[in-house]
This record gives structure tokens, sequence and C-alpha cells, in this order.
């Protein structure tokens, strides 16, 4: 069953605390976003004439910025990210399917890609409403962000065009796929299982079923640019958190579990393709079984496992 929320009940102090340092982080971090969305658009004067030096403008810019919050959860408010599995290399491109439980499943993201200097080439599918939104959503629109309305039919010519423009210019790219669709809640796992049982799927206890088709075609559309697809499956300790619970300091730990596939070991056929991804939930599955069963992800049968790190030392 999905994790229940992170209780909200806690003393006058600590909400005060929490207050306090989500005030402080907001009248830092806030204005500067906006300063670097004025800076973006003055960007689009250089478009025309360069791409790439618009692209890496923008991912200077990307990589600061999301690495001052990486620096302000850890360093400030002692936050731990711990990450095991697989040591992923630092220079190759990837498809990123990872379990989505809330929107703090981004920022905790953050902690692996700051760690292998990729957070300014981190890539996203989002809800197109989001590119209206003031600071992240106008930021994300200057990223080669994949915007789409979640619908397949409407999206798919989009994201195709999006595709075949990260070949042509040979764009850095951490692509991150929450192929669930959605986040996990109580009655989505319900209707996701009853779909598994009319399908003669899995059921699964902890994720829900994938959506195999925009997967597909994203490794289609990106096979020849993308090295590998990292599974990565997080956990939380003591209940999910919410996008405020992180901002006010109040996680204290997170973790990742990585496992790393070469794209040449991964199958080309759309059909095995899409058992491919619902065997990677399967195992996400049974992975965090026994993470809420044991406090942590197993540390044996995985190969060249990865130490803990906790705290980045410079940006």
């Amino acid at each position: 069953m999905p994790l229940e929320p992170l209780s909200k009940k806690m003393k006058l102090r600590a909400r005060f605390a929490g207050w306090v340092r989500f005030s402080t982080a907001a009248v830092v971090l806030f204005p500067t976003l906006i300063f670097g969305n004025a800076v973006q658009m003055i960007t689009l004067v250089i478009r025309p004439f360069s791409a790439k030096v618009f692209r890496k403008i923008n991912r200077f810019g990307a990589n600061t910025w999301w690495g001052w919050c990486v620096l302000w959860a850890e360093k400030l408010y002692g936050t731990r990210v711990e990450i095991s599995g697989d040591d992923v290399p630092a220079g190759e491109n990837a498809v990123l399917v990872v379990n989505h439980q809330e929107m703090v499943d981004i920022p905790v993201l953050f902690s692996l890609a700051w760690r292998k200097k990729r957070l300014g080439d981190m890539k996203w599918f989002v809800k197109d409403i989001v590119k209206y939104v003031p600071g992240f959503g106008w930021g994300l629109a200057f990223l080669d962000t994949l915007f789409v309305k979640r619908n397949w039919t409407a999206d798919k010519n989009k994201i195709a065009k999006t595709f075949r423009k990260v070949m042509h210019h040979r764009v850095p790219l951490w692509l991150v796929t929450f192929t669930e669709g959605t986040r996990l809640k109580f009655n989505k796992l319900k209707e996701s299982q009853q779909y598994a049982m009319e399908r003669n799927l899995t059921r699964l206890q902890h994720v829900m079923v994938p959506r195999t088709k925009g997967f597909v075609a994203t490794l289609e559309g990106l096979r020849g640019h993308v090295d590998a697809v990292y599974d990565i499956t997080i956990g939380y300790v003591d209940g999910v958190p919410n996008i405020m619970h992180w901002a006010k300091g109040h996680v204290k730990r997170a973790h990742l579990h990585v496992r790393r596939f070469a794209i040449s070991d991964i199958p080309q056929e759309k059909e095995k393709l899409a058992e491919w991804l619902h065997e990677r939930f399967q195992e996400k599955d049974r992975l965090l079984e026994h993470y809420y069963a044991h406090g942590a992800f197993p540390t044996t049968g995985w190969d060249a496992p990865m130490a803990t790190v906790s705290t980045p030392n410079s940006l």
C-alpha cells in the first residue's frame, strides 16, 4: 500500500521554525529565480545566431539555481539524500524512470544530478499549464522541456519534434519520466490494481502499472542519443512529504536506489520494450517492500554498489 503522508502534527516550536526556514528561503531564492527569468529573456537575442550558446547560458543558469536548492536543503536544513545501487557515469545521456509519490521527488532527484554534474541537463515531461507559472515554469520553457497535455494524440507530434531537435543539436540530456502518469495515491493505486487484474498483469502494491506508450516512443525517438536508462526508486522515512515539508526543512532523510541499464541491453521491439518496463516496476515494488520492512534498500545483489553520500562539498 502507499506510504502514508508525512504527519503534519508537530510541536509549535517546530512549526514556527519551519515557517522561518521557508520564509528565509523564499526571500533569498525566489527573487534570484525571477532575475534568472529576466536573463533567460535576454538570451533570446542570442538564439538566432547560436542555439549552442543560448542553451549553454540557460544550462548554466539551471545548474546554478537548482544547485543552490540542493545546498540549501543539505547544508542548511541537514537533509540527507542517501544513494545506493549502481554508480552511474557522469558524462552520459540517459532516460530516468522514476516512481512518483509527490512533487518532492524532484528536489530529491536534484541531489543525484548535482553529484553527477548534470543538473542543468535535466529535462522533464511537464503539464502544459506549468509553462505559464512565473519562476519555475518560465525557466523550464528555456530548457527544452516537454510540455504535454497528457493526451497522446495531441502530444506525440510535439514530443517527436522536440526529440528531433535534441538529436540534431546533440543536446546533453537527463530526461526524467514518471511513467505511472500521476502521483501515487490510495485511490489511484486501487484503480491501477483493477486495471492490472483485467489485463492479467502483476498486481503491484507500492507502485502503479506504468504507461508504456510514451516510454516506448521516448526510447525510439532518442535511440542513438541516449546511452542508458536509469531505473530510480525513491523511498521516504516516516511518511511521504509534500513540497512544503521540504521547503520548511521537515524532511531529514530520503533514499534513492539506482539501477543502470545500457541502451544496447534494452529491447528495441515495442512489445518487448513494454514488457521490460513492466519488469522494472515489478522490481521497484519488491525494492519498496524490502525498504518498508528494513528501512533501507538492499545492499547486496547489485552490481557496482555506490557508497552513500549525503552532503555536497562545493557548487
